[in-house]
Order: C-alpha cells, then sequence, then structure tokens
C-alpha cells in the first residue's frame, strides 16, 4: 500500500468518533440505565465505565449478563436508536477542538477516516452534522469481525485508504481504543475523557484537542517516525 501525500506528512488520520469526536458517553450510560431499569435491574455509573470504547455486541452480552432478556442484536438496536433519539432530541456535543482540528487536517490534505464501534447509521448522523466534507471513509462497528480492542478497525481504515498503518495517525479517548490503534501500528494519540488513560511509550497523551493544531499532529507523527 502506498500513500500519494509527501513523506513529511501522516498518510492519514484516523478519527474514533464516542468521546473523541463527539461527547456522546453520557446519552450511551444514560440509555443503557434505562435498558436495565426496564427489566428491573439496577446499572451504576462505574457499570457504564466497563463499557467505554466496547464493541456493541461485546457489551450486549455485559447487558444480557446483567438482565436485559433481549437477543444481542436487539440490544445493540435499541440502544443505537435510544442514543440517536438523544442526538435529535439534544444535539450533538462535539468534543473540544475536535471539529477545528479534523477541519485543519483536512484542509492540508490529509486523508481521514471514521473508526468507530457505533453501527454505520449513527456514524452517517454525526457525520451529517458536519459542515465540511470531513472523512474520506468510514468503518463501524457492525462492518468488523473483531472488535476494538483488536486492531481489525484500524487496519480495515488503513487498507481502505490503501495507507500504512505505521504512517498514519489515530486519535481515541478510551483504554480499548487505545489498544486497538496501538496494535495497528498507528501513531496514536489519548485523549482522555470519561476514563483516565495511562502513561505509556506506545502512545502519547494529550489532555484536550482544544488549541491542538495540524502542526502537532505532524510533528508527532514525524517524532514517531524517526525512532522506527
Amino acid at each position: 500500500m502506498t500513500s500519494l501525500n509527501p513523506p513529511s506528512l501522516p498518510a492519514a488520520v484516523f478519527w474514533d468518533m464516542d468521546g473523541t469526536l463527539v461527547d456522546t458517553e453520557p446519552y450511551w450510560m444514560e440509555s443503557e440505565v434505562e435498558l436495565v431499569q426496564s427489566f428491573g435491574g439496577q446499572w451504576s455509573h462505574d457499570d457504564g465505565l466497563m463499557l467505554v470504547g466496547l464493541g456493541l455486541w461485546n457489551s450486549a452480552e455485559i447487558l444480557r449478563s446483567r438482565g436485559v432478556d433481549l437477543p444481542a442484536d436487539e440490544i445493540v438496536q435499541w440502544l443505537t436508536t435510544r442514543v440517536q433519539e438523544k442526538l435529535d432530541a439534544q444535539g450533538v456535543p462535539w468534543r473540544p477542538g475536535a471539529r477545528e482540528l479534523l477541519a485543519a487536517i483536512k484542509e492540508k490534505g490529509i486523508p481521514t477516516a471514521l473508526v468507530t464501534m457505533s453501527v454505520r447509521r449513527m456514524a452517517e448522523q454525526i457525520v451529517s452534522h458536519i459542515p465540511f466534507d470531513a472523512f474520506d471513509t468510514i468503518v463501524s462497528g457492525d462492518e468488523v469481525a473483531e472488535a476494538k480492542p483488536h486492531p481489525e478497525p484500524y487496519l480495515r481504515a488503513a487498507r481502505l485508504l490503501g495507507v500504512e498503518p505505521r504512517n498514519a495517525v489515530a486519535i481515541e479517548d478510551s483504554l480499548v481504543g487505545l489498544a486497538s490503534a496501538v496494535a495497528s501500528g498507528a501513531t496514536t494519540i489519548g485523549v482522555p475523557h470519561i476514563v483516565p488513560l495511562p502513561q505509556s511509550e506506545d502512545h502519547t497523551l494529550w489532555n484536550s484537542l482544544e488549541g491542538k493544531t495540524v502542526d502537532d499532529v505532524i510533528a508527532l507523527a514525524q517524532s514517531r517516525a524517526a525512532v522506527r
């Protein structure tokens, strides 16, 4: 695989969605509470933290173990629909600096992919609210055999864009997302949100995307490439 970008630029930038591009995790947690309580169970904030970043079908099995008496596919569809309803009613809550950095990356001519464990219909709903052509491709949770923390989602994004993962940058907010991106070989940025992220030589932590520029992304990619 090759990239048409100059060597000085990342071959692509991969974006996680929930918690990285948009602050939808509270919508998911509220929906999980509603679902579990409808079956007579209890679901705490700490329970919700367990599911941050997980593939929806993995999350569904955990919810089934807590008394939600529905097939996994139905749980995924119910939760997705409920979160989409909240997005329609309450709006899309963007993470600080995310849209601005995404726009700057696009203006620089760097290919982008949205790599999310949400299903495609929700990813497309989010993307429709971005007032520019934000992503060259989308990889969603219903299109991969292995969910994050497996590297398959990011490897698929790289294949779709025709780039080497090690020449790309990934931006994530969750532990399982970081693991997926790092395992793919991409230079990985962790932006903590709902859950804390550890310091590691395998990834770089930024406290926020607010104030970060495309030059910051390029510099990080170049510094990582220099030590490989």
